[in-house]
């Protein structure tokens, strides 16, 4: 199933793409293949939120990787900015990653715990020889504040802050090339129930004032309705149902997506609480 084509070219885009892995235990006479992706299409959009939703195995994160170049397809073909990627090498991996950043859902994986947010910041500017020590020194302040954190948070390590403001240092992070598109995968899930729709919220706002494209990972799908444009559910290796968030939640075709929807409760909600969106 194929999403929809779009007035505007997208920044990444999938078409009938297929991951193949082979299995533990295969030998050269017996190769074991596991299909991770099965005929996957589809493209990311500036100024939209694409969400991907679907259980553990569903092959959501491995179609986020091939996004990011981190995973080159066993078939089909990858669109970036229009042009098909051939091979997927460091230098692919470092021209895309001037355009896409990975926001995690542990900020651990982005954070070195021994460096200073100040340098974890200023880090990816360095290695991309962006603008000089001055230069930098201004954008990783910009930084901070765009996602909401104060200026004392730069000379602090990972290990001083919550949870919420490490995730909120991995964004600026995530900012600091000014992408074209940010790749969350499961963002919020490792956060307090408190926080989680402060840092959906950030997002959305950072999505508005950047035009920002989004791709938005997650196996609740109640959370991914908040924030998406278009729904990719995934089943299996494949995209069972595509669509506007509004139809695919509201009126599912797929029994598989009517099952999510009544089994999962929202990664947003607990007992006694309820998360505001604006």
């Amino acid at each position: 199933m194929n999403a929809p084509e779009n007035s505007t070219a997208p920044v990444i885009e999938l078409r009938d793409v297929c991951v193949d892995f082979r299995s533990r235990g295969a030998g050269f006479f017996n190769p074991r293949v596991m299909r991770a992706l099965d005929h996957v299409s589809l493209a990311v959009h500036r100024g939209r939120t694409l969400g991907v939703v679907g259980e553990s195995g569903s092959g959501k994160s491995t179609a986020a990787k091939v996004m990011i170049g981190l995973q080159a397809p066993s078939s089909g073909r990858v669109l970036f900015e229009g042009s098909e990627v051939g091979r997927f090498d460091t230098a692919t991996r470092r021209r895309i990653g001037r355009v896409v950043s990975v926001v995690f859902q542990d900020p651990a994986t982005a954070l070195n715990a021994r460096m200073l947010v100040r340098d974890a910041l200023s880090d990816p500017l360095e290695v991309h020889g962006i603008g000089d020590a001055a230069s930098r020194r201004a954008r990783v302040s910009e930084l901070v504040s765009m996602v909401g954190l104060p200026q004392s948070v730069l000379d602090a390590i990972p290990a001083q802050l919550s949870g919420g403001q490490r995730q909120r240092v991995a964004i600026a992070r995530a900012l600091s090339l000014e992408p074209q598109v940010i790749v969350a995968d499961e963002p919020t899930s490792a956060l307090d129930v408190s926080v989680r729709a402060q840092i959906l919220n950030l997002l959305q706002d950072l999505k508005r004032q950047l035009g920002l494209g989004m791709v938005f990972i997650s196996h609740d799908i109640q959370t991914v309705r908040h924030v998406s444009d278009d729904i990719a559910v995934m089943q299996g290796g494949k995209v069972v149902e595509f669509g506007p968030g509004a139809r695919v939640l509201d009126n599912p075709s797929q029994d598989y997506t009517r099952t999510l929807l009544a089994a999962a409760p929202s990664l947003l909600s607990a007992p006694g609480r309820t998360a505001s969106f604006h």
